[in-house]
């Protein structure tokens, strides 16, 4: 997978098939906000992408209030959003069904 920044048009087409996540206003990232039932199913799914970003050598920029998960995505080397984090996110959501 690449690590070279994509344009505008490339992040908002990839954004078409990427159910809740959308570009940051800096335009360097994209983001989600995950709510689950209750802290324990918080903390499974942060675990389960915690592993997946672990093999892809790609991790997330995230915090976590009680049920609430807030993911931002972008490739920091590359300066903003890369085929990474489109797949990461395409994880991401596969995780949460």
């Amino acid at each position: 997978m690449t690590r070279e920044k994509l344009g505008k048009e490339a992040i908002v087409a990839a954004l078409t098939d990427l159910e809740g996540w959308s570009l940051a206003a800096d335009g360097a990232s994209i983001k989600r906000t995950f709510t689950f039932r209750n802290f324990s199913e918080a903390f499974a799914f942060m675990t389960r992408v915690a592993l997946a970003a672990e093999k892809m050598d790609h991790h997330p920029d995230w915090s976590n209030v009680y049920k609430t998960v807030d993911v931002t995505l972008n490739t920091h080397d590359a300066g903003g959003v890369t085929a990474l984090d489109i797949e990461l996110a395409k994880k991401m959501n596969r995780f949460v069904g």
